[in-house]
């Protein structure tokens, strides 16, 4: 099964991970603020992630690591 994490406090909330995610599963957070005041990236189904990586390519800041 696949793992995604997010470094939220340096997520800037650009959107292009929840672009690139072939399965839909991110999204931006709607109830959270990080600690730059942007609402982060989060995984909303983890069980349905198929560790294909795409959101971390598409990251800028590099704060999604995928593990299979």
């Amino acid at each position: 099964m696949a793992k995604v994490t997010f470094k939220t406090d340096a997520c800037k909330g650009c959107g292009l991970c929840v672009d690139a995610c072939p399965k839909k599963i991110i999204a931006l957070a709607k109830d959270k603020l990080n600690a730059k005041g942007h609402s982060p990236a989060e995984i909303t189904d983890q069980d349905s992630c198929i560790a294909c990586a795409f959101c971390a390519t598409m990251c800028p800041d590099c704060v999604i690591t995928v593990e299979k």
